[in-house]
């Protein structure tokens, strides 16, 4: 079955448990130390500043469980999805997406840096389990992790793949035609986008950064909303977000948000609000593929995940709302610009002195590369693989700064 295949042989393992060789690349990411460091990297506010609020690893236990029950409503192998929610999500750097653009500049002498990417980096290469291969998951596996499955392009901010990882890159993808996803690849996509969006505008709620009730007496607040959401999310023109959004709002659901004061009953209606639209978001798209494809079981390449105009829109609005209320807050721009400086500082510092400083994973790495853009892959990928608080120590220690 060539997907199950790995790209390094191994042996076959006889535990007397039966496992399936998705189950074993789900136990493979849960145990790896990459996705032990995601406790302590930023979703949206920094990680450890709140104790209610998500982190990556949160986030990415949620995006798998909403993967998972999308995926075996669909047909698709359960495990493949669970993986690949859990996953998706390895690559991130110190400081969310804004590590991720401070990295990328630093990085353009050796093809720039994207999360996605170093997923794959990670997933194929660098954590330690099989020499030569990474965790060495099945193909299915890292097929469904494949969220934006080509190279860097001119004019795409996304993409999947460094070029120094084309061969894995190839082999994963061996037999799919062009830049087409697997389902589970798109299963995973929308689970992410469902688990963001509902989830960062229930910790802003929560956090005192999003006023619903605002947005009810608010036209010109709203416009401003819907502009921001036509802008960075949404092919939607502002005026027709305006009237998705006073759906929205319109929610029953949603309603008693409007005055969240952060007591139990307050907590338990924000609980509440938030399961009701994440439950719409995958019945809806689940819906729409089946009526598209049949039921299926449907999985890999034999349809295309189908998520209504309305929904799609839905979710979108609820993203600027993080965006608008908690990413772009006043003051935010500041510590924003702190953390750039630091990841540029930890790049440019280990860059003089390694190998001395790397990691002991990473030294032999840096010694090997055959010129400077490959060394200065090996110091991105250091610097990728810290938490939060390591990157501030490291940059202490390191810099004095």
């Amino acid at each position: 079955m060539i997907e199950a295949e790995r790209f390094v042989p191994e042996p076959r393992k006889d535990t007397g448990h039966g496992r399936s060789p998705f189950e074993r690349d789900r136990a493979r990411v849960l145990h790896s130390a990459a996705f032990r460091r995601l406790a302590a990297k930023t979703q949206v506010h920094t990680a450890g500043s709140d104790d209610f609020l998500r982190t990556r690893l949160t986030h990415s236990l949620e995006v798998a469980q909403i993967a998972r029950e999308m995926g075996a409503r669909l047909g698709c192998d359960p495990d493949v999805v669970d993986v690949a929610g859990l996953a998706h999500d390895l690559g991130h750097p110190p400081f969310g997406h804004n590590g991720e653009d401070a990295l990328d500049a630093v990085a353009r002498e050796c093809g720039g840096f994207e999360g996605n990417a170093q997923t794959l980096r990670v997933l194929t290469r660098l954590e330690a389990k099989v020499d030569g291969a990474g965790l060495n998951l099945t193909r299915a596996s890292l097929d469904a992790t494949c969220k934006y499955p080509w190279p860097r392009r001119p004019g795409r901010r996304k993409f999947g793949v460094y070029a120094d990882d084309a061969e894995i890159f190839a082999w994963v993808r061996a037999g799919v035609a062009g830049e087409e996803r697997c389902l589970e690849a798109q299963v995973m996509d929308w689970a992410d986008d469902v688990a963001y969006s509902v989830h960062d505008v229930e910790d802003g709620v929560h956090g005192g950064y999003i006023a619903l009730g605002r947005l009810l007496v608010d036209a010109d607040e709203r416009a401003a909303l819907c502009a921001d959401v036509s802008a960075a999310y949404s092919a939607e023109t502002p005026g027709d977000l305006a009237e998705v959004l006073t759906g929205l709002l319109a929610d029953p659901a949603l309603a008693p948000l409007a005055g969240y004061d952060g007591s139990y009953r307050a907590q338990a209606a924000l609980k509440g609000a938030t399961s009701v639209q994440i439950g719409r978001f995958v019945a809806s798209a689940v819906e729409a593929t089946k009526e598209a494809s049949g039921d299926g079981p449907l999985r890999r390449y034999d349809a295309d995940l189908v998520v209504p105009r309305l929904i799609r829109a839905q979710c979108a609005l609820l993203k600027g709302m993080a965006l608008r209320y908690v990413m772009r807050r006043e003051g935010a721009e500041m510590w924003y610009e702190r953390q750039r400086e630091i990841l540029a500082d930890l790049v440019r510092a280990l860059a003089a002195r390694a190998p001395d400083g790397l990691d002991p994973i990473f030294a032999p790495l840096w010694k090997a590369a055959p010129d400077d853009p490959s060394r200065l892959r090996v110091v991105i990928d250091q610097v990728a693989s810290l938490t939060d608080p390591a990157a501030v120590a490291w940059h202490q220690r390191l810099t004095g700064g």
